[in-house]
């Protein structure tokens, strides 16, 4: 989108839907970022798809990002298309806490993306239809994006010679002390 339609699309959005909006910017590669609070997400969401000017109609990802130190610890990234006016923009919300409204009853393709997000990180989503593991195993715990997941997970998953199949197990860590030598074992002959 060039710097002109970008600009008329910002101006547009500020006299339409500016009281959804908390925060606007605009990329160097042109792409218009939108800051909404959570519980202004489906309407806005809802004004994107159906104004006749916008018609934002396809979501192409749902995605999160993890912020542990910051109150608002995670955010919520909405990619939307629209194929009328060949352009795209996200749209951001900030969350407080782990939950948000689920926009599956606008965005039917959100229930697949909604899905993945919970699975990685642990966002449950209100009114989704089917919010299950989408991408990890159904007894596995935790969220394994959040950025307090321990980097080697809580299970080991293996396959047993004796049993003849595949067990699950908790992961146990075992390391012998090691005295690590850092004189280099390379000799520089020049020097002699």
């Amino acid at each position: 989108m060039s710097t002109k339609a970008s600009s008329l699309l910002l101006s547009y959005l500020h006299r339409h839907y500016g009281r959804f909006l908390e925060v606007t910017a605009l990329q160097s590669s042109q792409q218009l970022i939108l800051t909404v609070a959570p519980s202004n997400v489906v309407a806005f969401l809802t004004f994107l798809k159906f104004d006749e000017k916008l018609q934002y109609s396809q979501l192409v990802d749902v995605f999160a990002v993890d912020y542990p130190r910051n109150r608002k610890r995670f955010e919520l990234t909405y990619t939307l298309l629209s194929i009328v006016n060949n352009n795209r923009i996200l749209v951001k919300t900030p969350l407080e806490q782990d939950w948000t409204e689920s926009v599956n009853e606008i965005y039917p393709s959100a229930i697949w993306l909604e899905r993945e997000v919970w699975d990685m990180f642990g966002i449950f989503f209100y009114n989704h239809p089917d919010l299950r593991r989408i991408l990890t195993d159904y007894g596995f715990e935790g969220y394994p994006l959040r950025k307090d997941f321990p980097l080697s997970g809580y299970t080991e998953v293996r396959y047993d010679d004796e049993r003849k199949k595949i067990v699950s197990e908790p992961l146990r860590l075992t390391q012998e002390f090691r005295y690590f030598d850092f004189v280099s074992p390379w000799v520089d002959e020049s020097n002699k």
